[in-house]
């Protein structure tokens, strides 16, 4: 059917492909190929393109390695559509060139990944001008692929293919300002290089945009600014943003406030695997905020964040099983949920963690062991914590008794306000180096809500 269509438009150029004219039989490939009906005529656009390919054209010998790379008309083939980017590059085509080399560094050409190689014809077109080989330069400078990892090449990189309007590398570009890469940190250069590539609809420099605007850098603080932008990369399905809108409308940051909005754009960005979303939405469907209160569906969330190793996630699960909360109460799941996120640095779950070893929850008792984790959550400045590990200093548990020690932390967890802390440091201050008053009681917590709210 196409071939009838193009004979009844271009009898001329029908002709001419027949007769052997390879101009003729690309230009058939490229209307074939573009060409929008409900007929997918990519096959006859191939056959077209292979035939002026074989008789040495460049542009459809390029042409022809896209559709196989993409698997249009033909069966996927990274092998032959490499072989096929070749022969155009070696004729000075520049986006085979290009398109070779990022085979090659992927290690998509039917062997492993050839870096040198990959930056040699990289190299090639980017010397000829081509933005995106200049832009797959930067970005192997970056990760050192290929040759050696230097940021101030990258940047050199990212700049000009910035400069030929490359959305990619003008938020490259502005990420190398926003953290000091390579060129001396410039938040207000960084927004501008984001604001470009956001206005070309890149998503990631939306997102980073917004954020400029969300924390006042390189622009002026504009909370409204800032939710257009992530609202922009969001609707383009970008999992980050999506998440950051849900803590938006769950805070009512340059928005009214709305659970039901909130919990709308977590389970979005959940659906794509996003670990923050997924533990937030678990949040919201545990207390029925925006949702309808689910235990079941709070737990499977809970757990897929808590799966990928999202600390606050395997906290709150073992928090639910610490108190029977959605689950049956389980001391031994708690503990070992709490040991996963106390083992990542999350504080609430080191100090929850040493509660259980000292008292003997769910665990044997263990004061050596109590002391240690009620010692890494106190370094992170966890109050409750810092008063737990000077009474059991104080009073000897797990280690020999240390008065000095004992009071620098009570002296700690004072300066940040704690009644307890301040009237044990007066009266270990009245007594000398005598015995201090009697242990108290840990000091358990309750799940808080930093991600939904």
């Amino acid at each position: 059917m196409a071939g009838e269509m193009i004979k009844e438009v271009r009898p001329d150029l029908v002709r001419q492909a027949n007769a052997g004219s390879v101009e003729a039989q690309y230009n058939l490939g490229v209307l074939l190929s573009q060409e929008h009906s409900e007929h997918d005529h990519a096959a006859q656009a191939v056959e077209w393109y292979r035939q002026a390919a074989e008789r040495g054209y460049a542009m459809a010998q390029y042409s022809l390695g896209v559709m196989i790379s993409e698997g249009r008309g033909v069966p996927r083939d990274d092998e032959a559509a490499a072989a096929w980017f070749r022969k155009a590059a070696e004729q000075g085509h520049v986006m085979a060139q290009c398109s070779l080399g990022v085979l090659l560094v992927s290690g998509r050409a039917g062997t492993a990944a050839d870096r040198s190689r990959a930056v040699e014809w990289l190299f090639r077109a980017a010397m000829q001008g081509c933005a995106e080989a200049q832009y797959n330069l930067g970005l192997m400078h970056t990760e050192g692929l290929g040759v050696a990892r230097n940021d101030a090449k990258a940047a050199d990189w990212y700049r000009k293919a910035a400069e030929n309007g490359y959305a990619k590398a003008q938020c490259n570009l502005g990420m190398a300002y926003a953290e000091g890469r390579g060129v001396p940190v410039d938040p207000a250069k960084a927004a501008q290089w984001f604001y470009k590539a956001a206005e070309q609809g890149c998503a990631d420099a939306q997102f980073n945009f917004g954020l400029m605007y969300c924390f006042g850098q390189g622009v002026p603080k504009d909370e409204h600014k800032a939710v257009k932008w992530f609202r922009l990369a969001a609707e383009q399905g970008d999992a980050t943003a999506q998440c950051k809108l849900g803590v938006i409308y769950a805070h009512g940051r340059g928005v009214e406030r709305d659970d039901a909005e909130a919990a709308r754009w977590y389970r979005l960005a959940a659906a794509q695997g996003d670990a923050m979303a997924q533990c937030s939405l678990g949040v919201m469907c545990a207390e029925g905020l925006g949702v309808e209160k689910n235990a079941a569906e709070a737990l499977e969330w809970y757990r897929r964040a808590a799966e990928q190793g999202y600390a606050m996630a395997q906290y709150a699960i073992g928090l639910h099983f610490a108190e029977g909360n959605l689950v049956p109460r389980d001391e031994a799941q708690a503990f070992d949920w709490f040991r996963r996120a106390a083992e990542q640095g999350y504080v609430k779950a080191q100090y929850n963690l040493a509660v259980m070893v000292a008292e003997g929850i769910g665990v044997k008792r263990n004061d050596a062991q109590a002391l240690a984790w009620y010692r890494r959550a106190a370094e992170q400045g966890y109050v409750k914590a810092q008063v737990n590990l000077a009474v059991m200093l104080d009073e000897g548990q797990g280690v020999p008794r240390d008065a000095s020690e004992a009071r620098r932390w009570y002296q700690r967890a004072a300066e940040q306000g704690n009644v307890q802390a301040q009237a044990r440091l007066a009266r270990l201050e009245a007594a000398g180096n005598g015995p201090a008053a009697p242990r108290p009681a840990p000091l358990r917590i309750r799940l808080v809500r930093p991600v939904a709210r």
